[in-house]
Formats: C-alpha cells, structure tokens, sequence
C-alpha cells in the first residue's frame, strides 16, 4: 500500500467546497500513484459513472479562494486544466476505474478516512446537544460561558479542513 495513504495524510487532503467534503485530482492522483492526468482521462473515459453529485470541475473562484486560504500554492498548480474534485461517492467509483491493487487499498484507506471524519463531525453535534442540555439546568450566571462554547464549536464546523499544526509536544 502507499505509505501516503495513511488516515492523518488522506484527511489532510480532504476539503470542504460547495458544501461537500472533496479530493482533489491531483491530491488523488499523489495517493494512487499516477500521474493526474491518467486520473483525469480514465474519468472522462468513465464519465457516465461521475455525475455531479460524485465528481465536479473547481471553477475560477474556487481556485482563487484555495490559493488565498492557502490550500495550493498558485493557480499554476493545476497548469492549463481546471482541477476535478470527487466526493466521497466519486473516489468510491474511481475503484471501478482504476483497478491496480494499490488504488484498491488507497481506496480502502480513504473510505475509512470519510467515515472517520464524519464519526468526528458527529461526535461535535452531540458535544453541542450536551451543552445546551447542560445551558437548560443552569441559571443565568453561566450564560456567558455557554455562550463562547457555542461560538468555538460554531467557528470548529465552518472550517473543517483547517491545516493548522497540532498544538504541544510531539515526540
């Protein structure tokens, strides 16, 4: 298997566009260990198998808004194409697609990376119905405190694929 298909490296490729949590071609490209344009051509050699709730093009704005959050270095990235980005349903198609041992276990390693991800995403909507269960039972003297909770879970869920460095020490 690509050693760069462990759970950390693939969520940190995952992003958060048009409401979706996606991959890019080339990030997917990197993990199967091919180029991004033998990606792209089995795609569009397949495309009756990507609808655009499995697989979309990035338009220019998005690529701007990517480069400026500093996900991609510049535009130039990507060369001439716009970049392809693919849902969790679209990498479950690419199997289909590519079929090399390698992108099966890459496959299998971002399956799990998805599931984990939205166990995590599932797990901050309970720590927010705690804490309103908890809001209920006290009075109005911890009100601000509930208050800057919400907000820090709030600020957690808009940006789910923030690349900050964990925070300590690390041996």
């Amino acid at each position: 298997m690509n050693p760069l298909a462990k759970i950390e490296n693939v969520a940190s490729a995952i992003h958060w566009i048009r409401g979706e949590k996606v991959i890019l071609d080339r990030d997917l490209a990197v993990l199967y260990g091919i180029e991004t344009r033998a990606l792209k051509q089995a795609v569009r050699r397949n495309v009756e198998r990507f609808p655009d709730d499995f697989m979309f093009q990035l338009t220019d704005e998005e690529i701007e808004t990517m480069v400026s959050q500093n996900v991609i270095p510049g535009k130039s990235t990507f060369g001439g194409a716009l970049p392809m980005v693919f849902t969790e349903q679209g990498v479950a198609m690419l199997s289909s697609v590519l079929r090399s041992p390698q992108a099966v276990q890459v496959n299998i390693a971002i399956m799990r990376t998805f599931v984990k991800l939205r166990g995590i995403m599932g797990n901050n909507q309970e720590l927010a119905a705690k804490i309103n269960a908890l809001e209920e039972s006290y009075d109005e003297q911890f009100t601000l405190v509930f208050e800057a909770i919400k907000t820090l879970i709030d600020s957690a869920e808009d940006f789910p694929d923030s690349n900050k460095p964990s925070m300590g020490f690390h041996p």
